[in-house]
């Protein structure tokens, strides 16, 4: 579970409800497996936090962690993030070209489009470099090539066109329109906020993967 709050104070009368309920069904929270994060606002960010506990253990500052498999740093920036999927899709790439070298044409682009076009919490990418970004892409593009046993120097537009499988920019927006009318038809109040503010960081990176200015990277 996670805890957010606008300030220390806030966050410690939460973590007391949690111990409260936790203590009144027979349970404990592990602090050792609990930590604190402050999200900087800008450049700006507090050198000195007054300590936060649960159950009487000081919790540990950190600058990144990972929640439900996506990298959360304290910059809000999501470089960290598009790296573990390019690691990932480098492992995964890599075992379908070595355990089905030998099948065709078709058994292969199916397994790509099956285990190298996920891009997993990809639609939450909204703040990231343009060398993290273009990372991602060459890996993209070279898991093809190397599964179908093609040069590095081969076209890569042409290369997706002749297996008919979708480029790492038809991907992405692809992954940004599911995401985009799975928030807009769910019925939460908070998911609500997100679809309605259409000047807001979420819709508006969205909306621009599908302009001919395809990228929303920061230096």
């Amino acid at each position: 579970m996670a805890l957010l709050s606008a300030s220390v104070g806030g966050l410690r009368e939460l973590i007391s409800l949690c111990e409260q309920f936790a203590s009144s069904h027979g349970l404990k929270y592990n602090a050792k497996k609990s930590e604190l994060m402050i999200f900087r606002a800008g450049t700006k960010c507090p050198s000195e936090v007054p300590p936060v506990r649960l159950s009487g253990v000081p919790l540990k500052r950190v600058y990144q962690f990972k929640y439900l498999g996506h990298v959360l740093t304290d910059d809000l920036k999501d470089d960290e993030d598009i790296e573990r999927e390019r690691r990932a899709l480098s492992v995964r790439a890599n075992m379908i070209a070595r355990r089905f070298a030998r099948c065709s044409f078709n058994v292969k682009t199916t397994l790509f489009r099956a285990y190298c076009t996920t891009f997993y919490t990809s639609s939450l990418w909204v703040k990231y470099t343009q060398k993290a970004y273009n990372a991602l892409r060459v890996q993209y593009n070279n898991a093809l090539r190397a599964l179908l046993h093609l040069p590095r120097c081969c076209s890569a537009s042409g290369m997706f066109a002749e297996a008919r499988v979708d480029c790492f920019y038809a991907t992405m927006r692809k992954r940004a329109t599911s995401a985009a009318r799975r928030v807009r038809a769910s019925g939460s109040a908070l998911l609500a906020v997100v679809a309605d503010r259409l000047d807001g960081p979420f819709m508006g990176h969205w909306l621009s993967l599908h302009t001919p200015v395809s990228h929303n990277w920061t230096k």
